[in-house]
């Protein structure tokens, strides 16, 4: 049988010491063991059961219960005060055979792949490359559970695929204790497995579009996340390139996503006119510089020998600076680690570094582990892409008027269909800045002062915006999330009401929710009739 230690707490934290939280109880459940003789179906079963037990005694003692991944979200959205459930032992992996699809699937089988909750991107990477297959993308690490990831709508490193919920076909929701509270979810429109097959986890089927687009980005509170259906590919390559270019031409590039007319003119490779995979720019807010390091990455076709022709790319990957955004403005801080106004003056004089070294890997090598996991924070907001250059000018002028240690970098993903998204313009800029930590002894502005005054400048310049769930905002800004989202918010609140029972409403409620409103039910149109 699957078991759960339960831990007494006081306080939880996440990855990059954005807490600590106040918490009660931190579960722990691991599989049963492989000598018992259940086959990976019984044991998925067996864990359900479990997971269902934890649910109820939740409920029971009127407390709140969340699952938790790899932390790595920097707001407090994984946090719940009463138990959190740790999820990074449930990892069976199931592929798709072509008697198990369903009869108007327009998958192919060999593309489809069920993931238990606690599965990294890392080990789910391993285990598709093993079968000469690849994710469409990930995010700029590979730390994080396949639920988390899709929780908070974790936005991919490619302009033209989304982000990782954008490539999930089903879901397996456990909402409740009783039987009924076992739900497989999936598209009506495009229907992935064989109701003969779905019964062998004992689930109730759901077809419904917006049942769906609601449940992909959950943030946690659509009950828990038990398995995850996702659409993989081929494997491929991804040709990498570092370099620094024309500022104006940086910024026409991020407004228009046109490359039509560019050449990067990469040594030993010809991607003229070709649309990058992935397109990132780099910016100093405090450093007036007339070019910007940008990061190119192309997609180019599989082949064995790659690592004879360019290296192993891992360790080169360590070595980069431009990496990861926080690992690049850890190693500038590293100059001055113990004063933060003075590491702010250092970055009005400094020119970020150059960087122009070829790397080509697999998804999961180019992508790689994050180098940093101490005291981070980062602010992202999702602009769409013809905003990107007027918001990223706004957001830095911000900056250098209230100094805080941090640097600027653009993304670009195509839109998703998940309701609550943040990438829901139809190619989102996401304008990030991500720094370390200050205290008040600082005599600087504070992390939430600074986060406000940026959502009032986007406001107060109409341009419409989002902001990644997983990062640090004024997320008690009043009104924000209708702001972003619009009706598109009921449409949620009615899905979550619609699939969890008011007590589970509660028990898969969250801080984070009541600071966004989130939990607050529907008004009843009953009571609105005078």
């Amino acid at each position: 049988m699957a078991t759960t230690t339960i831990q007494d707490r006081t306080r939880w934290d996440t990855l990059h010491k954005n807490g600590p939280f106040p918490l009660k109880f931190f579960l722990t459940t691991k599989l049963e063991k492989n000598s018992s003789g259940l086959n990976d179906f019984e044991k998925y079963n067996d864990a359900a059961a479990e997971i269902q037990k934890l649910i109820k005694q939740a409920a029971d003692s009127h407390q709140r219960f969340r699952a938790i991944g790899s932390k790595w979200s920097m707001s407090n959205i994984a946090h719940a005060e009463d138990r959190m459930h740790f999820n990074s032992f449930m990892n069976l992996k199931f592929p798709i055979f072509e008697g198990e699809m369903h009869e108007d699937s327009t998958y192919e089988h060999s593309n489809l792949f069920l993931f238990q909750c606690g599965n990294q991107i890392k080990e789910i990477s391993r285990f598709l490359e093993r079968r000469g297959k690849s994710l469409k993308t990930s995010g700029a690490s590979n730390g994080q559970t396949i639920a988390g990831c899709i929780s908070t709508g974790v936005h991919g490193s490619t302009i033209d695929v989304g982000s990782v919920q954008d490539y999930v076909v089903g879901l397996n929701l456990i909402v409740g204790p009783r039987p009924k509270d076992v739900i497989y979810l999936e598209r009506a429109s495009k229907p992935a497995l064989r109701d003969t097959y779905i019964q062998n986890f004992q689930a109730r089927i759901i077809r419904d579009d917006d049942t769906f687009n609601a449940a992909l980005v959950g943030l946690g509170s659509m009950g828990f996340i038990h398995g995850v259906v996702i659409e993989a590919e081929n494997l491929y390559l991804l040709h990498r390139f570092v370099k620094k270019i024309d500022k104006a031409r940086a910024l026409e590039l991020a407004d228009t996503l046109d490359f039509s007319g560019f050449d990067p003119q990469i040594p030993g490779a010809d991607f003229n006119g070709v649309r990058p995979f992935h397109y990132k720019v780099f910016t100093n807010p405090y450093s007036d510089e007339d070019k910007y390091p940008v990061e190119f990455i192309y997609k180019i076709k599989y082949y064995e020998n790659y690592k004879a022709d360019f290296g192993n790319p891992i360790p080169f990957q360590k070595e980069f600076v431009y990496l990861d955004l926080i690992y690049l403005f850890i190693k500038i801080a590293e100059k001055l680690p113990k004063s933060i106004p003075k590491l702010i003056n250092l970055l009005k004089s400094s020119i970020l570094p150059k960087e122009e070294k070829t790397t080509v890997g697999k998804l999961s090598e180019i992508f790689w582990d994050a180098g940093y996991q101490g005291r981070a924070f980062a602010c992202s907001f999702g602009v769409d892409h013809t905003h990107s250059s007027k918001a990223l000018e706004l957001l830095a002028k911000l900056t250098r008027d209230n100094p805080v240690p941090g640097i600027f970098a653009m993304r670009f993903i195509k839109k998703s269909e998940a309701t609550l998204a943040f990438s829901r313009f139809p190619f989102t800029c996401m304008v990030e800045i991500d720094g370390i930590q200050w205290s008040d002894k600082e005599k600087i502005i504070s992390l939430q002062e600074y986060s406000k005054k940026m959502i009032e400048v986007l406001k107060d310049n109409n341009i419409p915006f989002t902001i990644h769930w997983g990062k640090n905002a004024a997320w008690d800004f009043p009104g924000l999330v209708e702001h972003m989202f619009g009706e598109d918010v009921k449409k949620w609140k009615k899905v979550r009401e619609e699939l969890l029972t008011v007590p589970m409403q509660e028990v898969f409620s969250a801080p984070f929710l009541d600071t966004t409103k989130l939990s607050e039910p529907l008004p009843n149109t009953e009571d609105l009739i005078v």
